[in-house]
């Protein structure tokens, strides 16, 4: 350990000396660690702004859709028991059925239609839905005497804003007038979407609400149990409905694979590749740097250092510069990727963003300290190589 801690110091110390040559090197070190870092860290923070955005869409990995269809529509009643005999069978957590419907609501301006989503609680979950204000469906919401509704901003700023503790009342009309209640708000997919709002399906029957068709049901499991799910409850529902069109479908993301893994693998070969570039300056610069020191080796040499002394010392030398090059590298990386206007343009569909990658700012700071090992065996090899006499002739 001691020697260790010695060819570390003096490694600092001929670095101090030595500074202005390896100087530049070192830059090229810093900024291609910085490359490569922000990278993965952008890689990372892109990843999960498309997750976010996507998981709202098509649901969570792995979220399954199961359709029947057929000549004639299935009963909407023994379909409903199917489904819930699906969701007993294999205990499935989280689930939703999924339907449209169009229905005017009573605003400050007069009487709007409104596209409501009627759903099940689960669909919040699978959907990774955001609710800016108050809260999501609870189970026994569909209880309630005056509709819960979770509405889009656009709806709320339609409605007047009202305030969602003391006066969240909203007056839907059609054939039934209906008070229902705000129980929260959900950021619109994009700022000139319509008005729309979710409502739970057995509230909408009793408002008098019908879905067009009979939608989707959605059911959240686990990836490793998507594929056998599938092909079981495509069987159980065949069975229970002969000559109808059975189909069960990964409805996420992930179904088709990481669609970034491609691209970020391809931009992280090219900042390898200048990282490489990078260890080649500094290779010739430590040629250069012990071809100097030939003197200083050689009466070391005669003092009795040993060739594994030199080895390590002329090694470390490298290797604590592109150490330090690394460190200022992440540093910098850090500074790109959790800089507010970057995350706000790469992962715009985030709340709340994810802290720096720990493996980024790893691969970082191990791919210089490769590098500096590298670069610095070579020289170290040929400084092992130097003999007394050859400080004499010097």
């Amino acid at each position: 350990m001691t020697g260790i801690i010695s060819a570390l110091v003096e490694a600092w110390q001929e670095l101090r000396i030595n500074k202005t040559r390896i100087l530049l090197a070192l830059v090229g070190v810093a900024l291609s660690v910085a490359a490569l870092t922000s990278v993965v860290g952008l890689g990372n923070l892109a990843r999960e702004g498309f997750k976010a955005s996507s998981e709202q869409n098509g649901g969570r990995a792995a979220t399954l859709g199961i359709g029947v269809y057929g000549p004639t529509q299935p009963d909407q009643r023994k379909l409903d028991t199917a489904y819930q005999g699906v969701i007993d069978r294999y205990g499935i957590t989280y689930y939703s059925k999924s339907g449209q419907a169009q229905h005017g609501f009573q605003s400050p301006q007069g009487v709007q239609q409104v596209n409501l989503q009627l759903v099940d609680p689960g669909y919040g979950m699978i959907h990774r839905l955001d609710v800016r204000q108050g809260g999501w469906f609870a189970a026994d919401d569909e209880n309630r005497l005056a509709p819960a509704l979770v509405v889009s901003e656009n709806f709320y700023t339609a409605a007047g804003r009202p305030n969602l503790v003391s006066n969240p009342k909203v007056q839907l009309v059609g054939q039934q007038k209906t008070t229902a209640v705000i129980i929260g708000v959900v950021p619109d997919p994009h700022p000139q979407a319509p008005p729309s709002a979710f409502m739970l399906t057995g509230a909408a029957d009793t408002a008098g609400i019908s879905a067009g068709g009979f939608g989707q049901f959605k059911l959240w499991v686990g990836e490793g149990q998507a594929e056998p799910l599938k092909m079981a409850i495509t069987s159980d529902l065949q069975r229970q409905f002969p000559g109808m069109q059975v189909q069960v479908d990964r409805m996420d993301y992930a179904s088709n694979g990481d669609p970034f893994e491609s691209v970020q693998l391809a931009v992280g070969g090219i900042a390898g590749l200048v990282l490489l570039l990078g260890a080649v300056g500094m290779l010739n610069i430590s040629m250069v740097t012990v071809r100097y020191r030939v003197r200083e080796i050689g009466i070391r040499r005669s003092f009795g250092a040993t060739s594994q002394r030199i080895f390590l010392g002329v090694m470390m030398e490298s290797v604590v510069a592109t150490a330090v090059a690394g460190i200022v590298g992440v540093m910098l990386s850090v500074a790109v990727v959790k800089n507010p206007w970057v995350q706000s343009n790469v992962a715009p569909g985030l709340a709340e963003y994810p802290a720096f990658p720990l493996e980024a700012a790893m691969l970082g700071l191990g791919s210089a300290v490769l590098v500096g090992a590298l670069a610095g065996a070579i020289p170290a090899l040929v400084a092992v190589r130097i003999k007394v006499i050859d400080a004499i002739r010097f």
